[in-house]
This record gives structure tokens, C-alpha cells and sequence, in this order.
């Protein structure tokens, strides 16, 4: 990959729930093979990674979808989803959760991940929002220290689950 890689950012549509299925997932088992429980992650993926999950995201009036989208003919390379928050904490009308913000592992550095997140609080701000709040696998150590890089800080703990098996997730805040 060169150091400045091509990749535009778009709004999502409902004709990209295919596409961004296939990322989800990609981008999930990428990250978690070897880690969690491989049934678990296909169950994982078959639940919340399906084109219907993403359906239902578009037809959210609060929800923003943004793709990244790389080289000559788009291919789909990464994604935020931003929507009502179901975290284990207060929130308010000036809250919107980011659920997802994925990239493909080899774009890991290229800029596409701060790309999206700067989307993702632009998105947020149009909407009315003040503070961003997403959850994340405690272990995660990698996606942590990106977000606290981004001015996120620690407000809680949720558990999450994975196919059968419970896991310990951090829960972060940022003011915009």
C-alpha cells in the first residue's frame, strides 16, 4: 500500500447494504480471529453484519452511514455508522452513539480511519449533536489508543455479546 492511498468518503444508500455487510464482516474477523471464539464471531456476523442491519440504519432518519471507498471503481474499504446510542449510561438528546467505525486492516495508518472519524463528528454536529459515545472491546488495545488519540475518554463499562460468550467492553465520550 503507498503511503498516500486514493479513497473517497461518500454517504452511504440503501444500495450499499451488500457492500458494507461484506466489510463488516471482513473487517470483524480480521480483527478478532484467533482471539475470540471463531463460532462466535460467525454468529456475530451473521446477526449484526447482515444487509438487513444496515437497511434498518438507512431508514433511521438519525442514522449516518459514510463508506470509504478506495482506487479506481470504489471498492468498499471501510465505514461509520452513526446512530441512537444503546450504551449503559445516561444519555441524552445531544448524544449519538458511533456503533461502528471499521476499516480494512492493510489501510490501518493510511488516513482513512481519521478520515472517517472526522466525518463521523461532522455528521454528528449536523445532526445536533454535542457529544459522540462509542463502545469498544476492553482488549482492544490498538482501537483504544486511536480513539483516545481522536479525544475520546473513558465513561464506562458495558458487557457485549459475541455469538454465546460474554465479553467486557470500555465505553468512550467525546464533546464536539
Amino acid at each position: 500500500m503507498s503511503a498516500d492511498p486514493v479513497f473517497a468518503l461518500r454517504r452511504a444508500a440503501a444500495g450499499d447494504a451488500a457492500a458494507l455487510s461484506l466489510v463488516a464482516s471482513a473487517t470483524f474477523l480480521d480483527t478478532f480471529a484467533g482471539i475470540l471464539d471463531g463460532s462466535d464471531i460467525v454468529a456475530h456476523c451473521a446477526a449484526n453484519n447482515a444487509p438487513l442491519k444496515f437497511e434498518a440504519w438507512f431508514a433511521d432518519p438519525g442514522s449516518v452511514i459514510t463508506v470509504a471507498e478506495a482506487g479506481e471503481g470504489g471498492a468498499p474499504v471501510g465505514y461509520t455508522v452513526l446512530t441512537s446510542p444503546d450504551l449503559p449510561l445516561e444519555t441524552g438528546p445531544e448524544d449519538v452513539e458511533l456503533k461502528r467505525i471499521y476499516v480494512l486492516s492493510r489501510l490501518h495508518g493510511s488516513g482513512v480511519g481519521r478520515a472517517l472519524m472526522n466525518r463521523a463528528f461532522d455528521d454528528a454536529r449536523k445532526l445536533g449533536r454535542r457529544r459522540v459515545l462509542l463502545g469498544v472491546y476492553g482488549r482492544n488495545d490498538r482501537a483504544r489508543a486511536f480513539y483516545e488519540r481522536h479525544g475520546f475518554r473513558l465513561v464506562g463499562e458495558r458487557r457485549f455479546l459475541v455469538g454465546k460468550t460474554w465479553h467486557e467492553d470500555v465505553v468512550y465520550a467525546r464533546s464536539l
